[in-house]
């Protein structure tokens, strides 16, 4: 069983993160670093909690060497979650919560924290699952947690076909992260429990609406936009940002305030994720590059190819997500995605939604240590390579 002491040994020792998109305290300042600081040691609390009660419910019971056991599956939840990830969500809490005023009289900072280790494990939950449906091999510079219980299942000789005992023991692993989630959040108040509530329901219509509009074949501009919102964007930064702000209470004029930066700058990060998907590094963002294109996923970049491609190459992209494409082909996309300007205007795109969310910051309901935080993080949604 690995230790839960992973996550600590993970901020101290550089040498032991192992693959990028990992928590860079660089990146933060004094102030949201002693949050996420308070809100990993939570974690750890939380996964030592459920080592505990995972260990007396198997009491009496021994696992064998060299077979199948249910441990497996807290071994890689704890895994995972020991890992920390770039933790943008309790990053864009802790400003929410400092727009409201709560880093001047200390309301709510318990609740800050709570809510910061939640957002942390939910996000964990929402990568496992969605490594499942994407059938995505690594995440994080390593291999995905379906991709080891199927390693796992081989090595051991398990009985059945080892892909889907990999994809259920995955699903039992994110389903385990989301109810530690949703323990922590039992204990907000009623107002963010109810934020929490819609967020979550947000992220699954997101998702949805990505599957099914894979599945149609959807390519245009407003469906792809929609999905980056729920899916993405207000998932990563508006949804956080209001949680954490009011965790001191905030009112609905600088909720109103925070909504609009918060839009534009979870567009921002929605399309650097999509231009990441098809010419990213892997060395950088941990995962395939190609998928989101092999997939057919309606991106925002496929619908704005869908009007600049050649009719040969639009052809040839209706193909995706449709019939198997060769890597050669998806090479060709992808470097016909760079040479007909649409990578260039999504940049564009990018630059925009950066400069309308600084504007919403100049309203003078928002605290200036807030402002200048969420500038920054603003530009580090925006022009990320992981």
């Amino acid at each position: 069983m690995t230790s839960i002491q992973t996550r600590r040994d993970h901020r101290t020792d550089p040498s032991t993160t192992d693959g990028p998109a990992t928590f860079d305290e660089a990146r933060c300042t004094a102030s949201d670093a002693a949050t996420v600081d308070a809100v990993l040691d939570l974690v750890e609390q939380t996964l030592g909690e459920l080592d505990d009660q995972w260990r007396m419910l198997a009491q009496g019971v021994t696992p064998r060497a060299g077979v199948l056991h249910t441990d497996s599956i807290l071994s890689l939840v704890c895994d995972f979650a020991a890992a920390p990830g770039k933790l943008l969500r309790p990053r864009m809490a802790h400003w929410g919560w400092v727009a409201a005023g709560g880093a001047d009289h200390g309301r709510g900072h318990r609740d800050l924290i709570q809510l910061g280790a939640a957002l942390e494990l939910l996000h964990c939950f929402s990568l496992v699952h969605d490594d499942v449906m994407d059938a995505s091999e690594t995440r994080r510079g390593r291999l995905s947690v379906h991709a080891l219980a199927r390693a796992e299942h081989r090595d051991l000789g398990g009985l059945g076909d080892p892909q889907r005992y990999a994809e259920n023991i995955a699903i039992l692993v994110g389903d385990l992260l989301h109810s530690e989630a949703d323990l922590l959040v039992g204990e907000l108040p009623p107002r963010m429990r109810t934020a929490w509530r819609t967020m979550v329901i947000e992220l699954m219509m997101g998702q949805g609406r990505d599957l099914v509009g894979a599945a149609n074949g959807r390519r245009d501009l407003q469906h792809a936009h929609e999905v980056a919102r729920t899916k993405s964007g207000a998932y990563t930064v508006w949804r956080p940002l209001q949680l954490g702000a009011l965790a001191a209470g905030a009112g609905d004029e600088l909720l109103a305030v925070l909504q609009e930066y918060g839009h534009h700058a979870g567009q921002a990060f929605a399309l650097r994720d999509d231009i990441l998907g098809v010419v990213g590094d892997p060395a950088h963002t941990g995962k395939p590059v190609g998928d989101d294109l092999l997939a057919g996923k309606p991106t925002v970049l496929l619908a704005l190819a869908e009007k600049r491609f050649s009719p040969s190459l639009r052809l040839q992209l209706r193909r995706v997500g449709r019939e198997a494409v060769t890597p050669d082909e998806a090479a060709e996309l992808s470097d016909e995605l760079q040479r007909s300007g649409v990578i260039d205007e999504v940049e564009q795109l990018i630059a925009a939604a950066v400069r309308a969310a600084e504007r919403a910051l100049a309203s003078p309901l928002v605290d200036r240590r807030a402002a200048d935080g969420l500038r920054r993080l603003v530009a580090q949604l925006a022009w990320r390579d992981a």
